[in-house]
């Protein structure tokens, strides 16, 4: 089981992490984040930035090490990792690594209540899916292929291969759940559209005798329709 933390934001790892190569000020870090393309994995703004930093001082990680003025800039403040930042940073991440944490995808979100719609419209919905994973997909590949092009090493490329991996095992499932919905003979989309009150496909009513003709358990993705809401 994951150890909750004192700073739990993602953030504060990554800026824990860049602390280990130098010390240096919020500007310079949000800089450094974003110069590695940071904003792929982890969200942040230069605002949430800023709490972050002030968080971790509070917490003890990190140490307000100088302040400085270049011209007529600001002040800057610069931190530095403190020994109990450095074991922070080691535990949280062996935890992130070796702990899987239950997580609240949208997508998952909307196939939890994909009864709501009818067979037609997820159909739809669903092809455009596969079709903006692609492009998806294709995005990942080009950043990958460029980067090594430029020597980066394959070790700063694991969390794109990690996405592209994630985005094959979707389509897969999305590709899956098609066949599952528009199958001629076992398919749930007569069934389905029936409790809509619409006909899937083409006109064709769910038989007698297959799957949902006389009383439907439940839809996929949905509550246990009415059955007088189902006979016509």
């Amino acid at each position: 089981m994951a150890t909750k933390r004192k700073v739990g934001n993602l953030l504060a790892l990554a800026v824990l992490s860049y602390l280990t190569q130098r010390p240096m000020h919020p500007y310079e870090l949000s800089r450094t984040q974003r110069d590695n393309g940071d904003a792929r994995s982890i969200k942040f703004t230069h605002g949430s930035l800023y709490m972050v930093v002030q968080q971790l001082e509070k917490a003890g990680f990190i140490a307000a090490q100088e302040t400085n003025r270049e011209g007529q800039r600001p002040e800057r403040t610069v931190y530095a990792l403190t020994g109990a930042g450095r074991q922070e940073l080691r535990d949280w991440l062996r935890d992130l690594l070796g702990e899987p944490e239950h997580e609240y995808p949208a997508f998952v979100a909307a196939l939890s209540l994909i009864g709501a719609l009818p067979p037609s419209q997820v159909v739809l919905r669903l092809r455009h899916r596969l079709q903006r994973l692609s492009e998806q997909a294709a995005e990942v590949r080009q950043l990958i292929d460029t980067a090594l092009a430029q020597g980066v090493p394959d070790l700063f490329l694991i969390e794109e291969e990690y996405r592209l991996a994630v985005n094959t095992a979707e389509s897969q499932f999305v590709t899956s759940l098609l066949d599952r919905i528009v199958d001629p003979h076992t398919g749930w989309g007569p069934m389905w559209a029936q409790f809509h009150g619409e006909t899937f496909p083409g006109g064709v009513q769910a038989e007698p005798g297959s799957a949902g003709a006389e009383h439907p358990q439940r839809l996929p993705g949905g509550p246990a329709p009415d059955p007088e809401r189902t006979q016509t």
